[in-house]
């Protein structure tokens, strides 16, 4: 009995001499000034914000490549480089849309999916567009004129839910195109114009797929589906002038180091984070137009670098991927072609451990979007307690924040991937004071807090990648049959090759 006791206690103090030391070699290597450094320079004026496809993110992914190669990270890219090219498609907004039917028209649009048009041929009105309404008609090449959501609900963000169903209807009827004719809420329609009338960037289409033409028209009072509902006849002309395109590459910053176990080294770990922000915008108060993403997300950006640097120096048992994604303010872009066209098979990915940040409002805190969806909650939670700090799930779950950034697209694929982020406690006035504004400036952080956030990151990459168990989904995950298909692949391929 006293033998078992004693190595109960040796085993266990094996253990607490074992995370003492990772948490030491943490401290060694992450600390505040190089930190500080780092997102200095992320998040410069010079670099003006980091916009996808300019030539200040392009110095920003040199400086990611350069800072792994320091670090001994291995290029992962394309042609033995550090780069994965992305290739983007811009394209502007239209000049202007014109709609006439009848004696209605009006230039008040929002231009939901358009292409350069003009058009005078048939067309169907079909009131709200219902199920039934398409099911009685024969709309095929005709142009669809609709109200805007259903008969109960009025709001525009209703309307816009609504809609979708309706395009996807109509597409599937082969229809020219869908008019959405819509009772006009100034405030936010305003907002909407902001982000549907604007220049788009996506990710090129190779097949170069015809945009299904998709337009709402501002319509007071809905006078004019009035006069069209009553009309026996329908006169339409639509006109859209003005778009252009512009193909372009930007990249994904991609590189690796092996782990030491002969058989956990065939298993890696995604160290991610966005590296782009939103650019330079309409001015503030002080006419500061430049976005710099001190926060959002250069943190999460040196997040990763700090993994590189420490894991570079104290290699783990599980090998190391790290991906800096360029794109994801334009609609998580960059990571949906990595997971697309993965430069390593993705079922020997098996955990993507994303950091990436709107801003914080509590120090005490990690908040991590998808904590107990994985099943290494307790490694995340025990790296931020080693450095005096609480790790908390998500404080708002009805934003949806964990299928909001690069994660989900690994998540999809079937690879556990949470996020990694500051402390915050709720969407409050201190969030949206930097949130995609000016003012989120490096010298406006708390770096006495970030060393602590980075240690707590890096603490736990070194438990996740050193643990003997893989990490997985928590069963009932809905990426929980995701993740069994997906490694299904491996097992079936490790048993070809035994």
């Amino acid at each position: 009995m006293k033998k078992s006791i004693l190595c109960m206690l040796m085993i266990s103090l094996g253990l607490n001499v074992n995370a003492q030391t990772d948490a030491e070699m943490v401290r060694s290597t992450v600390v505040k000034s190089d930190i500080e450094s780092h997102i200095y320079f992320l998040a410069s004026d010079e670099l003006k914000g980091r916009q996808t496809g300019s030539d200040e993110l392009k110095i920003a992914a040199s400086y990611l490549a350069n800072h792994l190669r320091k670090y001994g990270v291995k290029p992962a890219g394309d042609n033995d480089t550090y780069y994965q090219n992305v290739p983007f498609e811009k394209v502007s907004a239209p000049a202007s849309i014109h709609f006439k039917a009848n004696d209605f028209s009006s230039e008040k649009f929002l231009a939901m999916s358009v292409k350069n048009i003009d058009f005078n041929g048939d067309a169907v009105y079909l009131g709200y567009g219902t199920k039934e309404d398409f099911a009685a008609t024969d709309v095929k090449g005709k142009l669809i004129i609709v109200k805007a959501g259903t008969a109960e609900t009025k709001d525009m963000r209703s309307q816009y839910r609504a809609g979708r169903a309706k395009k996807e209807m109509a597409q599937a009827a082969e229809a020219a195109g869908l008019v959405e004719l819509v009772e006009v809420d100034e405030n936010l329609w305003s907002r909407y114009a902001h982000y549907f009338n604007e220049d788009k960037t996506g990710l090129k289409n190779p097949e170069k797929d015809e945009k299904f033409l998709h337009i709402w028209i501002g319509d007071k009072g809905l006078t004019g589906a009035a006069s069209i509902e009553s009309a026996k006849n329908l006169d339409v002309e639509l006109k859209i002038e003005g778009i252009t395109s512009e193909e372009f590459f930007s990249r994904n910053v991609v590189g690796y180091l092996e782990g030491t176990d002969p058989k956990l080294k065939d298993e890696f770990i995604i160290y991610s984070a966005h590296y782009d922000h939103i650019g330079i915008g309409k001015p503030d108060a002080q006419n500061d137009s430049i976005y710099n993403g001190a926060r959002d997300n250069a943190v999460g950006t040196v997040t990763v670098l700090s993994a590189a640097e420490n894991l570079g120096k104290y290699p783990t048992k599980r090998s190391s991927l790290f991906i800096l994604f360029t794109g994801e303010e334009k609609g998580l872009l960059g990571s949906k072609y990595y997971a697309e066209n993965p430069v390593m098979p993705l079922h020997n990915m098996v955990y993507c451990f994303n950091s990436d940040n709107g801003g914080y409002n509590d120090t005490s805190k990690v908040t991590i979007f998808g904590l107990n969806r994985t099943t290494v909650a307790p490694h995340i939670i025990a790296g931020a307690k080693e450095f005096g700090l609480e790790v908390i799930d998500d404080p708002a779950p009805e934003q949806n924040l964990f299928d909001r950034s690069d994660n989900v697209n690994f998540a999809k694929k079937g690879v556990p991937a949470p996020t990694y982020s500051m402390g915050f406690t709720a969407f409050d006035e201190e969030i949206n004071k930097t949130y995609h504004q000016t003012a989120d400036n490096p010298e406006t952080v708390d770096f006495d807090y970030l060393e602590k956030f980075f240690r707590s990151y890096v603490l736990s990459c070194r438990m996740i990648s050193n643990d003997p168990v893989t990490p997985f989904w928590t069963e009932g995950d809905k990426y929980y049959d995701a993740g069994v298909e997906l490694y299904k692949e491996k097992t079936e391929e490790a048993s070809v090759l035994d």
